[in-house]
């Protein structure tokens, strides 16, 4: 049986953590040369700080991409925005700050950008952090014509973001593919499977749509695969290569 497929409001192509590589990760900065190399969706990763701030980071601890060191979610928010998250990446952005949820939100909006948040949480805040980003995200994109896309690897955290907020669409982030994937996506009442693109095949799109699920592949860097995906019908494409994959890049 074939389920008519919602609507689609995002981009075919995401850029991850906002710029992929060109400059450093889940910053303002990089959504800014997302932006300026055409992309109009970005990919971000959210967790809280000790006092509950849904802020941009994407490990569980800050040694790789700040000047911090211990547990992400260690720190009060205000000991967070001091931290330097750019010169692990080059000289020319040292100082970069990290972002809060709420700075992101009001430039993507601004831009007409579109956003897939995935929630982040520190292990042990699975549930938490779910809730919070997703009553966050309500809040920030009230009244917003097209909402942000909440993904997730952590089914914990999905839940907690549906029974928070249900009006806002999910997707379950996957890294391999079990054979239950399509049962859990419908568990979760998510609208779309976003998956590691060396596990999708274009059977696995097919049988997705037909279920009335939307499909996302991660992290794509090859223009060639991105064309392949495209061509299969996945719906967004997310990548690091803002510089070599054209937004507008033709199927």
């Amino acid at each position: 049986m074939t389920t008519t497929l919602a609507a689609w409001p995002y981009p075919r192509l995401c850029a991850h953590r906002g710029a992929g590589k060109l400059a450093p990760e889940n910053t303002l900065t990089a959504m800014r040369v997302g932006h300026a190399h055409g992309y109009r969706m970005i990919e971000i990763d959210v967790k809280l700080s000790a006092d509950n701030v849904a802020f941009l980071l994407h490990d569980a601890t800050l040694e790789r991409t700040t000047s911090g060191r211990g547990r992400a979610d260690a720190l009060p928010w205000r000991e967070l925005s001091r931290l330097d998250a750019g010169g692990w990446h080059s000289a020319k952005y040292a100082g970069e700050m990290l972002p809060t949820l709420a700075a992101i939100a009001r430039w993507a909006r601004a831009h007409d950008v579109r956003c897939n948040i995935e929630i982040k949480p520190t292990p042990g805040r699975e549930r938490e952090t779910g809730a919070a980003v997703a009553l966050d995200a309500a809040q920030l994109w009230r009244e917003a014509e097209i909402p942000p896309l909440l993904s997730s690897f952590s089914e914990d955290a999905l839940v907690a973001a549906r029974d928070a907020v249900p009006a806002l669409p999910r997707a379950l982030l996957l890294d391999e593919l079990p054979q239950d994937w399509l049962r859990r996506l419908e568990s979760l009442g998510c609208v779309a499977l976003d998956v590691n693109h060396r596990e999708l095949t274009a059977e696995i799109a097919a049988s997705a749509h037909r279920a009335g699920h939307r499909v996302l592949s991660y992290t794509v860097n090859d223009p060639a695969r991105a064309r392949e995906l495209l061509g299969w019908g996945v719906d967004t494409v997310i990548t690091d290569a803002v510089d070599t994959i054209p937004p507008d890049a033709p199927t």
